[in-house]
């Protein structure tokens, strides 16, 4: 079926897939043939970048059959995610050559000399006289790797995960305890507002008191002084007469005949 025919976007970016499978294929054969470790290092990384330039046109691919689903048959949709399916194995394949032959770098990178030279053509007999059900069996160690790998990233993400939640019970537990010296701080400065202004009506009304007192003791000493006035004077005509008290009583000589 001609993708063109139904979507010209769907059609570009299988084509530029199929072109970097090629290419890939392509490089890996011309790797097997490279001696020199610089080298096949420099080609494993052109070979990298294709692979995730890949990767990303079949992500690209697969966001655009998701939107024909609408559009499409069901028999239209599943030939597309056929199809996707069959370049995902393809790139597949190509990572797990790329980690075979990396593999291989490193232990020709364990030895130096002439005897490098050795091993570097025995490991690459065994590269290429390595059957697909061979390749199918790294591929499958690889994945069991990968899963291992993954299981361990779980166990660590969940670890941090507990690390949370122990953190935000913590933050969550000394928040509550903040909010509650707050509001005693408040209830505090409340009280010692509350006592300050009872502290001034005590010292207002204490005051008055005084003044009050002050007033009673000048009315007191004045009336004693009066009375006193009035007895040691008691003709004197410019003191008024004290309200209940009696008036002096003039005396009298009785005259007794000789």
């Amino acid at each position: 079926m001609d993708l063109s025919g139904m979507n010209e976007e769907l059609a570009e970016i299988e084509g530029q897939i199929n072109d970097i499978l090629r290419a890939l294929s392509n490089g890996f054969q011309k790797l097997e043939k490279i001696k020199d470790a610089n080298r096949r290092s420099r080609q494993l990384e052109e070979l990298t970048d294709k692979m995730r330039d890949c990767k990303r046109l079949i992500k690209d691919f697969e966001r655009l059959v998701k939107e024909e689903e609408a559009t499409n048959s069901h028999d239209t949709i599943k030939m597309l995610n056929d199809r996707k399916q069959s370049m995902i194995k393809e790139l597949n394949s190509y990572v797990a050559l790329k980690k075979q032959q990396q593999s291989e770098n490193k232990r020709i990178d364990l030895f130096g000399g002439a005897n490098a030279e050795n091993d570097y053509d025995e490991n690459v007999v065994l590269a290429s006289s390595m059957t697909n059900q061979q390749l199918v069996d790294q591929g499958n160690s690889l994945m069991d790797e990968t899963d291992q790998s993954i299981e361990r990233s779980k166990q660590t993400v969940q670890s941090t995960i507990n690390v949370g939640a122990e953190t935000a019970a913590a933050l969550k537990a000394q928040t509550e305890q903040m909010s509650r010296v707050v509001n005693e701080l408040d209830s505090i400065h409340f009280s010692i507002k509350k006592a300050s202004k009872l502290v001034k009506e005590i010292g207002r009304q204490v005051a008055t008191d005084k003044c009050i007192m002050a007033l009673l003791c000048l009315i007191v000493i004045g009336v004693i002084a009066i009375i006193i006035v009035k007895i040691v004077n008691p003709h004197n005509k410019d003191i008024a007469g004290i309200p209940g008290l009696a008036p002096p009583v003039n005396r009298r000589l009785l005259w007794i005949p000789d």
